[in-house]
């Protein structure tokens, strides 16, 4: 029985002693797992020239692309991330394979398109993507891409520019019509101006030829200047329509009744007047039509 006892020890110290080996070999044998860089695998993520101009509401395209040297063989890479992060949802992706040489080599790649909807706004991150390519010791080997960040603005509102724009406009507009009613005002300030210094010369002459003249013509002459008064008074364009019996008559002429009457006597023949009549007349119709007699000396 004691014998047996310890056959039994020393066959378990054997069994204990064979398992310990097994698991020191199999540990030997598991190799260590090689970076992406040492087998000459490459992962670029963005399209060339960066991202375009993003608008809130936007659906865009990120492409990654991993290239690796063809020696014999294709890679299987299958990607295990997504690419949906705050304010971005991913909506599909595809993929595209490709062969290329590049410095005497060949060049193999796959790019995977990812469909990218933006759904607010702000600077934004495009997460960091994940693939693996599966080996033949069962254990992956992992790929990362960068993350990318991605402005996303508010869309174009072209209704403040077109409101400004209708606002300067109007300005504009309004500016304008200041400048021509200006304009305008000075013209009919110097057309007046110039009425009144033809007026006043005219008076000036009929005073000169007030002991000269043969009183009948020098009345009608008196009533023809004042009925170019009159016409401007009233707006009219000339004075050959210009009335003043009527005018009077209306009431349109307060106080002129009495050169009215000097003027109806000289047409229909009239009779002798001497020069100081005709100079109280000047007199008076210098007064209805405003004039200044200072200016006339």
């Amino acid at each position: 029985m004691e014998n047996d006892s310890l056959n039994m020890g020393a066959g378990s110290v054997d069994a204990v002693a064979t398992d310990s080996s097994v698991a020191v070999l199999d540990s030997a044998a598991a190799p260590e797992m090689p970076t992406p860089e040492q087998l000459g695998i490459s992962i670029k993520a963005g399209p060339e020239g960066g991202l375009p101009a993003i608008t809130v509401g936007d659906t865009f395209e990120f492409p990654v692309t991993v290239s690796w040297s063809v020696q014999g063989s294709a890679l299987l890479v299958v990607p295990t991330g997504s690419a949906n992060a705050k304010g971005l949802t991913q909506l599909g992706v595809s993929q595209e394979s490709a062969r290329s040489v590049r410095d005497g080599k060949e060049i193999a790649s796959i790019t995977f398109t990812y469909k990218i909807v933006a759904q607010d706004t702000g600077n934004l991150h495009i997460p960091a993507l994940k693939f693996e390519i599966p080996t033949q010791v069962g254990q992956p080997l992992d790929l990362r891409s960068e993350s990318v960040d991605v402005r996303v603005d508010e869309p174009f509102n072209p209704l403040p520019f077109a409101v400004g724009a209708i606002v300067a406009l109007c300005v504009l507009l309004a500016g304008l019509w200041r400048v021509k009613r200006r304009a305008a005002a000075r013209e009919a300030v110097a057309a007046r101006n110039a009425a009144d210094e033809a007026l006043r010369n005219q008076m000036l002459v009929l005073k000169q030829r007030v002991n000269s003249a043969d009183s009948r013509e020098w009345l009608l002459e008196l009533e023809s200047i004042c009925k170019g008064y009159v016409a401007r008074k009233f707006g009219m364009a000339t004075a050959d329509p210009v009335n003043l019996d009527n005018l009077v008559k209306e009431g349109k002429l307060e106080g002129w009744e009495t050169l009215v009457e000097e003027f109806a006597h000289a047409r229909y023949g009239g009779g002798k007047r001497d020069s100081f009549e005709n100079k109280e007349t000047w007199k008076a119709a210098m007064k209805l039509m405003k004039i200044n007699e200072e200016e006339c000396l």
